[in-house]
């Protein structure tokens, strides 16, 4: 198997873009404080700020399950509960971390379309479930942008959960594993459908985007982070040479290479889709908003695909297999997919 090929299983597969390796290399150059105190993180922290036109608290961490489980525990006491939905990644993916980090707090999962939450499944468990102290308390709306099943959010869809969410006094969590994609392809700015739809942290991906490693967990409610960077150096995330996580963040901020990305991945994910809606044994399973395309493969064709070297998931508790589109994905690979998706039809 050609492992320098490009695959479609995750964007975690990509390597590094130019303008984070660029940045990163600019980094390496001399010596620079640790543990967080160079000029390139807090220059990386002005800029989240900037983006987001707001001063918020930005913190840099190795990966995304530190990330989403981190900034539960903050926002989380171990008697308390998180409303997140059935197939979100802090449930499905990330081995109880979210449990562990808060030391207990509960998931309560919740039943929606195209793995979004809605305001009636919501307040299902809010209203259906006991409310007294021998129950979790309720806390925490947590929501992916894009979903797990690669849909998004509209901003009237982030206003209802905003009012539902005051009205019952719970803190908004955003898992944003593909903020960049849905920047996108929602065509509105960062602070829009974040901070200004009520999101109190946001877990901001930047490994899917074009990076080595390295999520920024940002506070839009300064309040909520409140001795986080101990939280951090206590689960070691604290990286002693954090400029090699802060300066790509940097590169792809300063260059807007960050949207540049992410608008790649999302038009070779509506390529991808438009070719394979041509072949009409084939069903797209969700709607295709950003990067990512689930379609239904049997196991002939999946296991004749694999055969040639092609990697994808087909885990994800939906069926079907799942298609995901990159930074450097190329149209000429996608051609070579859908060939061999023909042949293995016949």
């Amino acid at each position: 198997m050609d492992y320098n090929l490009e695959q479609f299983a995750s964007d975690n597969y990509s390597g590094i873009c130019p303008e984070a390796l660029e940045y990163m290399l600019q980094a390496n150059q001399g010596s620079a404080p640790a543990y967080g105190n160079d000029i390139w993180t807090q220059r990386a922290a002005d800029g989240f700020r900037e983006l987001f036109e707001i001063d918020c608290e930005v913190f840099f961490v190795f990966n995304g399950t530190a990330a989403n489980s981190l900034s539960l525990a903050a926002l989380c006491q171990s008697y308390h509960s998180v409303i997140c939905h059935e197939n979100a990644h802090i449930e499905t993916s990330e081995c109880g971390a979210p449990e562990f980090a808060s030391n207990g707090s509960k998931l309560r999962l919740a039943k929606g379309e195209n793995g979004k939450l809605t305001i009636e499944s919501i307040e299902a468990l809010l209203l259906g479930k006991r409310a007294d102290i021998h129950y979790p308390k309720r806390k925490v709306i947590s929501l992916t942008q894009t979903t797990e099943l690669g849909t998004l959010y509209s901003l009237d869809e982030l206003a209802a959960i905003q009012d539902l969410a005051q009205k019952h006094d719970l803190k908004i969590h955003m898992d944003g594993a593909r903020f960049a994609n849905s920047v996108v392809a929602l065509n509105k700015s960062p602070a829009e459908i974040s901070w200004k739809s009520g999101v109190d942290v946001l877990c901001f991906c930047g490994t899917k985007n074009g990076m080595a490693m390295g999520e920024a967990i940002i506070f839009f409610n300064k309040e909520l982070a409140e001795d986080f960077a101990y939280r951090c150096k206590q689960a070691g995330q604290l990286a002693s040479k954090m400029r090699f996580i802060s300066a790509p963040w940097l590169g792809l901020l300063e260059t807007g290479a960050w949207l540049k990305n992410a608008r790649h991945a999302n038009q070779s994910a509506e390529y991808l889709e438009n070719e394979l809606l041509k072949i009409e044994s084939l069903e797209i399973m969700f709607p295709r908003e950003a990067n990512a395309v689930y379609v239904k493969l049997s196991d002939k064709v999946a296991t004749s695909l694999r055969a040639k070297g092609w990697l994808f998931y087909s885990f994800l508790g939906v069926g079907g297999v799942r298609l995901m589109c990159s930074w450097n994905t190329t149209k000429e690979r996608i051609d070579e997919l859908i060939r061999d998706i023909k042949e293995a039809l016949i």
